[in-house]
């Protein structure tokens, strides 16, 4: 059955007043597909809707929503029923989603919901945005090192239903510390009257509370783990990152450098109004605009130049443009490689010295090839090499400055996506033209 579909039978269950049938239905759907069934209703069904559903269904339901949209779930269902959906979602997603809202409307949440649960999520309100902290959640399962892998077996059932991630079993001394882990597929191999201390990992790879969540991505993709354990400074197990925080993260991170890339600086999508969009793309773009003016300058200074071989303008717009495309490539690159790589100083120059070469190839590559078409077209060979030589240079210069400004942004603490596409290219127009012009001006005697 199709959204479409699902939906107009939802409608008639809704109209019909069949509660029952409506839950049964809902039963079978993948939280994801719930979403999307409830984007589809008419913003008129939405209530009766969230009325006939279970607090269960609710907060599988609140899990796929925009953040926007679970807001406005919880205002529908009033705080008495959104307390009751807060204790069965999960903490680190109930987290993310109150330190959004107002100080007055947290407080007001936070005392409708159970004592412990209203404990938990402020706790880990408590830890800073993109840190372990910050997403890890609290849900994980702990054993201790002389149980049997019976007694771990029996725990793990007991727990399965209040946590949606089981991946390990950690292990834990009477102190809380974190001295080892277990995973699934240990127990079910091990002999079920062995000792836990006998079969667990006590290499255990940890993360800090403080750990950015790039770092915690890059070590999760790095030993292709399903969870990490977070713990604080004294090595107490506080809780676990799992994969499904960790792509969440990529996309986060990703969808940052491409607005940054694109100049934009924060998220536009297809909703957003026209002024807003407006406003989030100016600053940068005047910034360029009052840059760009330098070009302006430049093909001032070569104005003799201009007058006395005016064939010199025919490829101008092209090596500008080359050379900017080729240090946006660069620098798309980098920026994907910083997310995924740890950045050392062989790493560093191993890259440099790569993207160089790769400067060289193309450089040679197409200033050939444009050295034949203006050496042709002209009928003047050294014309063809003017262009020809430009084009290699600056497609160089281009590579590398793609390639280095982010380097050294990163060096110095700041977000490489910054060095966003329009800002390389303005760069790499100014660059191409003092060079275009600056061997074409050095050889004109030999022009005319």
């Amino acid at each position: 059955m199709n959204t479409d579909q699902l939906t107009v039978l939802t409608i008639k269950h809704l109209k019909d007043g069949k509660r029952i049938a409506l839950r049964e239905t809902l039963e079978e759907l993948h939280p994801y597909d719930f979403a999307e069934l409830y984007r589809a209703l008419p913003e008129k069904h939405h209530y009766k809707f969230l009325s006939f559903l279970t607090s269960k269904q609710i907060a599988d339901l609140m899990m796929e929503l925009d953040q926007e949209i679970q807001m406005e779930v919880l205002q529908k269902l009033g705080i008495e029923k959104s307390s009751k959906v807060m204790d069965i979602m999960d903490n680190d997603d109930l987290a993310d989603l109150l330190s959004e809202i107002s100080e007055e409307k947290l407080e007001e949440y936070l005392s409708a919901m159970q004592k412990e649960e209203s404990k938990t999520v402020q706790q880990l309100m408590s830890y800073p945005p993109e840190t372990a902290g910050g997403i890890m959640t609290d849900e994980f399962v702990w054993i201790r090192d002389y149980y049997t892998v019976r007694d771990a077996v029996e725990k793990f059932k007991s727990f399965a239903e209040y946590t949606r991630n089981i991946y390990y079993l950690y292990v834990i001394d009477e102190n809380k510390k974190l001295v080892g882990v277990v995973s699934y597929r240990d127990l079910l191999l091990a002999d079920t009257n062995e000792r836990i201390g006998d079969i667990m990992f006590s290499r255990v790879i940890s993360v800090p509370l403080t750990m950015d969540q790039e770092e915690v991505a890059q070590l999760i993709q790095r030993y292709d783990f399903l969870a990490v354990p977070v713990v604080d400074e004294k090595n107490h197990l506080k809780g676990i990152v799992t994969v499904d925080d960790v792509i969440d993260v990529f996309i986060e991170e990703a969808n940052e450098d491409i607005e940054k890339l694109s100049a934009s600086g924060k998220a536009i999508d297809f909703n957003t109004k026209a002024v807003i969009a407006s406003y989030r793309r100016l600053p940068w773009l005047i910034l360029l605009l009052f840059i760009g003016l330098i070009t302006g300058s430049i093909l001032d200074g070569f104005e003799q130049t201009l007058e006395q071989v005016v064939a010199l303008i025919f490829f101008m717009p092209m090596i500008a443009g080359m050379t900017g495309n080729t240090g946006t490539q660069s620098l798309a690159v980098v920026v994907r490689g910083l997310v995924t790589t740890t950045m050392e100083k062989n790493t560093v120059l191993k890259l440099i010295w790569r993207e160089l070469k790769v400067g060289v190839i193309i450089g040679i590559t197409c200033g050939a090839l444009v050295f034949i078409v203006a050496s042709l077209w002209q009928s003047d060979v050294i014309f063809g090499t003017i262009v020809g030589v430009s084009l290699l240079a600056t497609l160089i210069i281009g590579t590398l400055a793609g390639t280095i400004i982010p380097l050294i942004l990163y060096h110095f603490g700041v977000d490489p996506a910054v060095a966003s596409g329009p800002l390389i290219t303005t760069l790499n127009d100014i660059f191409s033209l003092l060079i275009y012009f600056g061997i074409a001006t050095s050889l004109l005697h030999y022009l005319i």
